[in-house]
């Protein structure tokens, strides 16, 4: 028989597979919010099962504790098991269980700043409802630094290797593109979340094996694999040729300077066209999340040329102005 530990953390897997699984289907609806649900279900699991392992596999350390009522409704000091209605004991919380853990050094910080992001993106997705891509977007960056801390915790805790899964999750550019890649302004709830988000984007460590949010990029590489294809962005006539089109292109980074301008005046109540706007951007051109450098005229190797924004680039710019 399995121990509780084990039935624990078989469980979590087993959430992650479905979570990813669902996530990196071709035509999903509820893609984002039903992968934060499940990954989020899959870390309490995780964390319940390092907790019971902790405690030498008691289960009543998972148990919430209150204290009994007296007769004339006076606290005891007296303690019990707390019930749900259907008379199951309360288990601790996934909050609870991420801070005592992250307290006593065994979960990582960035790893416990992760779980509160995807909670909060749980949480805004279960008791209402996200409908901008920006909300996808984000949910990309933090999901996939949450498999990736999952596969490490499990291998840490539990000395189990995840390498027989494919867990990683579709990179963006196959998951939405074209007119899906529009968006549409911020609620006030959304723009709460996102905001929320990016106070934790400056905690990454590069060196630690866990991540808060991981940026998502694809890039060509050279191969010295005899079966690899000699792909290049050229005119070379005997190279295949990659490249997006100007409808594309146009979806991807849709605002020109005079637009991102008039958006940054309706979006924030302290932005001011000055030299702190121009210092901010600036360092994102040529960075292919946020810019794209568009000849006016394609064909003509002369042709002046225009940065184009895309809509990421108000997750840089949320984080130096109030919102409105």
């Amino acid at each position: 028989m399995k121990s509780r530990v084990q039935e624990l953390l078989d469980k979590s897997v087993s959430a992650m597979i479905s979570a990813i699984e669902i996530y990196n289907k071709p035509d999903f609806k509820y893609r984002e919010e039903t992968f934060a649900i499940l990954a989020i279900n899959s870390w309490e699991l995780l964390l319940k099962a390092k907790w019971l392992k902790e405690n030498n596999n008691k289960i009543r350390s998972l148990y919430v504790l209150e204290k009994v009522k007296k007769k004339n409704g006076e606290s005891s000091k007296k303690l019990s098991i707390k019930l749900t209605d259907c008379k199951n004991p309360f288990t601790h919380s996934l909050d609870y269980l991420a801070v005592k853990l992250n307290e006593k050094k065994v979960l990582h910080t960035l790893a416990k700043q992760n779980i509160d992001a995807l909670r909060e993106i749980r949480d805004s997705s279960v008791h209402f409802y996200n409908r901008n891509n920006l909300f996808a977007i984000r949910l990309q960056e933090v999901g996939t630094a949450c498999v990736k801390n999952f596969v490490q915790a499990t291998k840490t805790w539990f000395n189990l290797d995840l390498s027989k899964y494919n867990f990683y999750l579709m990179p963006l550019a196959f998951v939405n593109s074209g007119s899906n890649m529009k968006l549409i302004e911020l609620n006030k709830e959304e723009a709460n979340l996102v905001k929320y988000i990016s106070l934790f984007d400056a905690a990454n460590d590069p060196n630690s094996e866990f991540s808060f949010s991981v940026n998502i990029e694809l890039n060509y590489s050279k191969s010295k694999a005899k079966e690899a294809l000699d792909v290049q962005i050229t005119n070379q006539p005997d190279a295949i040729k990659i490249q997006l089109t100007e409808e594309q292109l146009k979806d991807k980074y849709p605002l020109i300077y005079e637009k991102l301008t008039i958006r940054c005046k309706n979006r924030y109540t302290d932005f001011k066209l000055n030299n702190k706007y121009h210092a901010i951007r600036k360092p994102l051109h040529g960075n292919p999340k946020y810019s794209y450098l568009r000849k006016l005229d394609p064909d003509n190797p002369k042709s002046s040329k225009q940065w184009r924004f895309s809509e990421a680039i108000f997750t840089e710019l949320d984080k130096r102005y109030t919102l409105s």
